[in-house]
């Protein structure tokens, strides 16, 4: 399928198949001569932005403030990957980062179009997704990694982005329960998906602080 170039709710989204018809801001880029289209599309002036199959809602819509938290979160683990010199961590958080993409790509769909959003092709957060998490959190704790009290961000950078990353997962989950609340989640596996990746980011955190920097364990850091 060709690719597309589109913007979700002022998500830029590169390399997706084409998006299903009537999706705002989608641009096919012709072959030959490419022309991608700018970012300022203008038609969020308003206050307004788009989901899926061209509905217009306000930007403080609780749907828009629960994928615009996941891109946040998205955002969090890119920073603590590109800190970070551990080769475990990056190979970790870069496929979470990719299966973030499909949970916003989910919650940018309004109830109505989830059937069609399906039907064209698109994934949706399954119980495999979480899986892969608890394979991560299994790993870590057979590792033995203790605390004593309550852990402190910022014993080292990447460890301060993880637990950046932790919290905006939480907030993540809060604005996700919020439109189950209001009935309008159709699946619940993204709320297990998020409670389950903030224990890993937890985890994570913790374990790069036994890490430390030239073999130093950081002070305020846990302990393995």
């Amino acid at each position: 399928m060709a690719a597309a170039a589109h913007i979700i709710g002022g998500i830029p989204a590169v390399n997706w198949p084409v998006a299903p018809p009537g999706l705002w801001g989608i641009v096919a880029l012709p072959q030959g001569n490419p022309q991608p289209m700018s970012i300022a599309t203008r038609t969020g002036d308003n206050g307004t932005t788009g989901l899926m199959y061209n509905r217009r809602v306000s930007k403080c819509h609780p749907r828009v403030e629960a994928y615009g938290t996941i891109d946040e979160l998205n955002s969090a683990l890119g920073l603590a990957r590109g800190l970070s010199p551990h080769r475990f961590l990056q190979d970790c958080l870069l496929p979470i980062q990719k299966d973030l993409v499909t949970v916003m790509g989910e919650l940018a769909t309004a109830v109505d179009d989830l059937p069609r959003y399906v039907a064209d092709g698109y994934p949706v957060v399954t119980a495999s997704l979480t899986d892969k998490l608890d394979g991560h959190v299994t790993e870590l704790e057979a590792q033995n990694i203790t605390y004593r009290g309550w852990a402190t961000p910022g014993a080292t950078p990447d460890a301060a982005a993880l637990d950046v990353a932790r919290t905006t997962a939480r907030r993540a989950e809060r604005r996700v329960c919020a439109l189950q609340e209001a009935d309008q989640l159709r699946n619940p596996e993204i709320i297990i998906y998020l409670n389950r990746l903030s224990d890993l980011l937890w985890l994570l955190a913790r374990w790069v602080e036994t890490r430390g920097a030239a073999g130093t364990v950081p002070e305020g850091a846990a302990t393995a």
